[in-house]
Order: structure tokens, then sequence, then C-alpha cells
């Protein structure tokens, strides 16, 4: 099959193929455990363990066996997921529901690139080199102080508003890289519809110093819109109070203050916005892959055009990766492979992700939207039904917090949740205390949880520390709680990249084994277009609440009853 053919070729039914059949007898035929598997193999540790750009990949603690992975592998082949992986590298039209290339990838390639990329016509590399080019000069424009506010000061603070991937990618990826900002400039992000966001974070801020950043590329989306002008009204309530503004320095404020990531150049302008001040992307990028595309600018503002750079050469790295690294040596086929192992033969129903990085605190937010957006659905990329279960809820917070919360259900539930464990060698701020080296006992926890998780702890082996009766039972550990570690030497901006690109691939591939279109999102829809339909009710519009069923109308007139004036 070729990559063209891939692309517009129905999906394999998995579980049609020869390779799920022998998955099937082979989970049933799996005998031992990890302890007994380590114990038979001293070179289970060194035999998967992988290498992916800066990231080491300790496969080990998952429960499988090199049977597994082959047949896996073999399950990749018969479905096509490396025909389909080079078909969407190649920009054909993956994406079948929308007709779409998928190519955030494209995002990432370098200047110089060989074998210049055009899809459907458009110089996809020159565009995309063109964009950033304009990004970055916008960003060293406010940088160096000569982009100014209306009054003549310097930007202190800059305001995304988005939401979904115009909000989860560059706040996470803020966050990560926070220590990288520039001095006396700090980015802020809004998102939610509740105004309580937009008034918490520009309360104390200088309207005279702030800039705003208003992303979204039809510019129609009914949250990112109504929060701009919200904040347009508060800028320019705070610009009249504070520099007593005429009308038309008013008009100029907006111009000065706003800037745009989007396409739609007549709304833009519509808004006060000047449209050469918005900076585009396209219909091949989806909104959760594009945190390296124009949705980065603030991030090219704060953190500066060469951390981005860093950012864009890691995911390149990762993509690179992908694309050419053999089936048994290819991260991201492998680790997508392993859940969809865990999720259609082991059962597991959840997927947890555990920085050990207080600055990767918004990565498993993040990877919500990325895989749960893109695998969570229930038909095929042909429109017939899947046949298997699909996605997985993902979910996570750094350690060591969440050894001291959720942990235990990991540890001593019912139910089987793979983990996924992320550290550095060498920590962003090296503390001690006293003599302690604190990201050492810090990278314990780490070591340890991965540990106790696989082999757990034995009766014998909590008898042996002296404890008797029912306490026995409450104290043992039954171990074969599936792990993946994720190590690299050290949070930089291209290893978050890496990171990122991982997953995304990760995503890819489970999608491609399960015939899951992985690049729409029509389940966000119905909930977006209901609450504009429900607009009249929830105003006090009676026979519009007479219309709804009755639990939904009884809902609105509670609020109508309780809602303070």
């Amino acid at each position: 099959m070729t990559a063209s053919n891939a692309a517009s070729s129905a999906p394999v039914d998995p579980t049609s193929t020869a390779a799920w059949e022998a998955l099937e007898a082979h989970d049933l035929e799996l005998t031992g455990s990890l302890r007994e598997w380590f114990d038979a193999d001293p070179d289970r540790a060194e035999r998967f363990s992988l290498e992916a750009a800066d990231l080491h990949v300790d496969l080990s603690k998952n429960l499988i066996t090199p049977e597994t992975m082959e047949l896996l592998q073999r399950l990749a082949r018969e479905v096509g997921v490396e025909q389909r992986r080079d078909a969407m590298f190649a920009g054909e039209h993956i994406n079948t529901t929308e007709d779409r290339a998928v190519l955030h990838t494209a995002l990432r390639r370098p200047v110089g690139t060989p074998d210049a990329l055009v899809v459907d016509g458009q110089e996809i590399d020159r565009d995309v080199q063109a964009t950033l080019r304009r990004v970055y000069d916008f960003a060293n424009a406010v940088r160096s102080g000569q982009w100014t506010g209306v009054t003549g000061k310097p930007i202190r603070t800059v305001v995304n508003i988005g939401i979904g991937g115009s909000d989860l990618g560059p706040v996470m990826v803020y966050e990560a890289l926070r220590p990288l900002a520039q001095d006396g400039l700090e980015a802020r992000f809004i998102s939610n519809i509740d105004p309580t966001d937009v008034y918490a974070t520009t309360e104390d801020l200088d309207p005279e110093t702030t800039l705003v950043i208003v992303a979204s590329k039809t510019f129609t989306t009914l949250e990112t819109l109504t929060n701009a002008r919200l904040v347009r009204q508060w800028l320019l309530s705070g610009l009249r109070e504070n520099a007593a503004l005429t009308p038309e320095q008013e008009r100029e404020a907006v111009a000065k203050h706003f800037v745009a990531v989007s396409t739609a150049l007549d709304k833009v302008e519509a808004f006060g916005i000047d449209p050469d001040n918005a900076f585009g992307f396209w219909d091949w990028v989806g909104g959760r892959y594009s945190v390296d595309s124009a949705i980065g600018t603030v991030l090219a503002v704060v953190l500066g055009p060469e951390v981005f750079e860093e950012l864009l050469s890691g995911f390149h790295a990762m993509d690179e990766h992908f694309r050419t690294a053999p089936a048994e040596a290819n991260v991201p086929l492998l680790m997508g492979l392993i859940n969809v192992w865990n999720v259609n033969f082991l059962e597991a129903e959840t997927h947890a992700v555990l920085p050990y990085s207080q600055y990767l605190h918004r990565f498993p937010a993040y990877l919500q939207q990325l895989t749960m957006e893109s695998n969570g659905k229930s038909v095929r990329w042909d429109g017939s039904t899947a046949a298997t279960e699909t996605g997985e809820v993902f979910w996570g917070e750094p350690g060591t917090n969440g050894q001291h919360a959720f942990y235990q259900l990991i540890h001593q539930g019912t139910r089987i949740v793979p983990a996924d464990f992320i550290a550095f060698a060498t920590p962003n701020h090296a503390l001690a205390d006293g003599d302690q080296d604190v990201h050492e006992l810090f990278l314990a926890n780490f070591f340890a949880q991965t540990k106790a998780l696989a082999f757990g702890k034995s009766a014998e082996e909590v008898r042996a520390e002296g404890t008797e009766g029912p306490l026995v039972a409450a104290r043992e550990f039954s171990g074969d709680r599936p792990t993946t570690s994720i190590m690299a030497p050290k949070l930089t901006p291209s290893v978050l990249g890496q990171l990122i690109a991982l997953y995304e691939h990760i995503t890819f591939v489970q999608g491609v084994v399960w015939g899951i279109n992985s690049f729409d999102q029509w389940g966000v829809e119905l909930g977006k277009q209901l609450a504009k339909d429900l607009g009249a009710a929830v105003a006090g519009d009676d026979a519009a609440i007479g219309s709804e069923d009755s639990s939904t109308a009884s809902l609105i007139r509670y609020y109508r009853s309780h809602r303070e004036s």
C-alpha cells in the first residue's frame, strides 16, 4: 500500500487481522509476573530501553514480553500504520471528514529542508517561514521596547485570549519554560467564558503596558470573542481613567494594544485590530496541534524567538525519529502500540501522566485535549462503527504531589492504570537541604514509585517485617502495575518539543490502529451550538424556556429565580 492509497483507503478492522487473533491467544497464554520476568531475563531493562532524540525511554515495566512487542509490530504493519504515517508527512488528505491534509509536522521543518513541501498547490515551507519571520519581527519589536502602548510605555504583560488549542498549548509551554521569560515581561492567559477569568487576570494589570493577543482562526469563537470584547472594555476604561484619551486616541489604543492570530482579516479589522498585526495559520493545522504555529506568538514574545526556534527543533527531531526509525526502535510507534495493548487486551480505561517536574504541571491537561479530542470517537474515518474500544481517559498531576493524593488507587486499586513517569537528570534549580541534594531526594521518589508499582510487596515480605493478621493483606501490593519511564538530561525548549511531538505521534498510532480520524472534533460542536440556541431561554424568554425539555427548563428557571442583580 502506498502513502497515497493509505490516505484514501478504508480503515482495516484490526480485529480481522491475523496479528489481532495472535494477540488474543497470546494474552490468554501469558504467564508470570514482572518480578519473574526480570529475574529470568537480566537484560530485560536494556532490551526494552530506547533512545529518541534526547529522550531515554524505559518500557521494561510494562506488561509485555518480546513476543508481545513482535505481535504488536505485526499488527501495525497489517493495519498500515507506517503507510498512513508517510501519507501524513507527504500532505495527503488523511483528515477524511474535513478533506484536509494534516501537516502540523510542517510547522517545524527547518529552513532549507530538502524536497520542498508543496501540497494542494501551496508552497508550505515558504508560507510557514514567512509567517514565522513576521511573528519573530513582531516579538523582537515588543521585547526591545520599539513597540509601545498608546501612551508610549513599553509592554510588560502579554495577555493571550484563546480556548482549547489556542490556550492549552501556549499555557503549558509558558509554564514549562517560564524561567526563560525576558526580565520584566510576563504572559497571562484567559480562556474561560466565566467572567471571573477576565476579572482575575486583569485586575492588577496596567492597561498602558498590556498587550493582548486574540487567538481565533475564524475570529468567531464565542468564548474568545466575548472575552476579547470584555478585555477591550477594561483596557479602554483604564486608559480613559489613567491617560484621558481622546476618541481618536481610543481607536489607536485598540490597534496598539491588540493583535490577532487569525486568518479572518475582515473580522479582525472590524474589531479594531490592524490586519497587518494579524498572524495566520492554515486549515491543515488542528487547534490541538497548533502551539508551534502562530498560536505560539505569545511564547515568541515573552520567551523570545531563539527559544521558540529551539522548541521547534525539538519537535522536528522527534518527527524525524518517528518518520525514519525502524519499527523495533521507534519510540512513538511502540508506545502507541503498548497503549493499544493496555486498552484492548488488558482492559485499562485510563492513563496517568506523572511528570516529576513542577514546571510541567500543565502537561497532563494539555495531553487531555491532544489525546481525548483526537481519539475519543466511536466511528472510524469511513463512517463505520469502531470495532474495538477506543481512547483513554488521560489525567495526572506532578509528582510528588500525586503520591499523597491518588497513587493509592494506582498501587492497590482494582483497576489497572498504566502510567507514564517523566523526569530530568539535571534540575532547573539545584537546591540543598543541609547535605541533602533535594533533586536527588525528588528522583528517589520517581525511581521508587515505578519499582513499587512493578514489583509490589508480597504477603511473605509483609510478614517478615513483623506484621500479622488482617494487616497483612492491607499492606500487600500485587505489583504488575504497568509504567513507562521517560527521562532526559534537562527540561529545555528542545526536550519539551520532543515530549509534545512524542505524544502527538503516540496518539496518531493509536488512531490508525483503531481506524479513527484523529484530526477532527465533531463532538465538540454540538454543545457549542446548543449553547447558542439556549441564549433566549437563559435570558428569560418564557416561550423559549417552555420549548426545552423539563430538566433544562427547570434548571433555567432555578437560575432565573436565584440570580442576584
